[in-house]
């Protein structure tokens, strides 16, 4: 099993970070990275034309190896979510008395853009609630997801594990289910990929979209989104150079290329070779690899399990372990507590987590130990 990688994170001691659903810390290699990058710019005479291709490739590759991937042209640099689900949306034929299934307050950048495209078409959008009650409840919800998909779902769009609380959904039932009828499935996966385990091999999303500055451990404004054979010949949501066939060849680009570069590479964003953020999120999914999300998600298990069992014993509501995530999971408080004394309690420890819904989001990584959540546990329960 890992062991704590806190000295490899440059976080203040007296800082209990539970949060990595908000944002990651940098690792001190991908902070090294970005300062020798940055520094790279002074001089434009150092960045050859070789540099606008050759990180961007070992990346698609690494990415490629965390989430299993065969081929890593599949894989695109994206500025954001929201950028990667415009690519889907653009090419997503709905109609009236079809509908797209989502999951409850799932997050807005995996909500807005099929609100907006079942707004044009006439169709619809079914946010399928959580049942009522805690008892097994995210199992019965898989329960319902499954349920609601029928011959008019044009798309399940879903993350790996609810943002909010980590309640995980079964994708590979999922998958089973939507090819049944016929439809997509659609994966934010930003909450979950790089410390949970993903294959794509064996869930075969249509689309994997993610940001990069949450559990791949790298910096803001990059990300990394996986598309499959259904997006083969889609229209792009921008029209780039860099994008096209034999792009590499700087002096012939006066010779404008209608075709595009093999797999989803179409769907890039312009100004993918970014010099800085390029190489550091390089540095940080090798790491990841280094590390695996197999053995992430076991330490994260490992280090909260005795402070869960003690919540739990208290009274305070937490899903079940086979239905969440080890790395992301909500407490929701006994009915005799204050949400506000809590808060203050938390800040008064200095236990860093967020408040998502009606849960105490609590999001642990490799830099955390047991005494981070043994301080959890001292702050929700005085």
């Amino acid at each position: 099993m890992l062991t704590s990688k806190r000295a490899k994170f440059s976080l203040p001691p007296n800082v209990n970070y539970l949060n990595c659903a908000y944002m990651s810390p940098l690792l001190k290699s991908v902070e090294k990275v970005g300062v020798k990058a940055l520094r790279k710019k002074r001089n434009p005479v150092s960045i050859t034309q070789q540099d606008f291709f050759s990180d961007t490739e070992l990346l698609r590759k690494e990415y490629a190896r965390l989430i299993h991937a065969e081929n890593p042209n599949r894989i695109v640099i994206i500025p954001s979510v929201s950028y990667g689900m415009a690519n889907v949306v653009r090419n997503l034929d709905i109609k009236k008395g079809q509908h797209i299934l989502v999951a409850a307050e799932q997050f807005p950048s995996n909500y807005y853009p099929w609100k907006s495209l079942c707004d044009e078409s006439g169709a619809e959008v079914k946010s399928i609630s959580p049942p009522d009650g805690f008892t097994e409840r995210g199992k019965r919800w898989n329960e319902k997801i499954l349920e609601a998909i029928n011959a008019n779902t044009k798309a399940v769009a879903i993350g790996h594990v609810h943002w909010a609380d980590g309640t995980r959904f079964d994708l590979e039932a999922i998958r089973k289910r939507t090819q049944d009828v016929g439809a997509l499935l659609i994966i934010d996966g930003t909450q979950s990929v790089g410390a949970m385990p993903f294959d794509v091999q064996k869930i075969k999303p249509d689309a994997l979209v993610c940001a990069g500055y949450k559990w791949l451990l790298g910096p803001y404004s990059i990300g990394l989104a996986y598309y499959g054979e259904y997006f083969n010949n889609g229209k792009p949501v921008e029209e780039n150079w860099i994008t096209r066939l034999h792009s590499e060849d700087f002096a012939g680009l006066v010779n404008y290329q209608q075709a595009y570069h093999e797999g989803a590479l179409r769907y890039e964003v312009g100004e993918r070779s970014n010099f800085i953020l390029v190489p550091m999120l390089l540095n940080a999914i090798q790491q990841l690899n280094n590390w695996g999300p197999e053995r992430i998600q076991e330490y994260c298990r490992e280090i909260g399990k005795s402070t869960i069992e003690k919540l739990t014993g208290k009274g305070f509501l937490i899903e079940q372990e086979n239905w969440r995530g080890a790395h992301l999971f909500g407490i929701r408080l006994p009915a005799n507590l204050d949400l506000e004394k809590i808060k203050q309690s938390l800040i008064r420890n200095k236990v860093y987590v967020s408040f998502r819904g009606n849960a105490i989001r609590v999001a642990p990584n490799v830099y955390n130990t047991e005494k981070d959540f043994q301080k959890l546990l001292k702050a929700l329960t005085r």
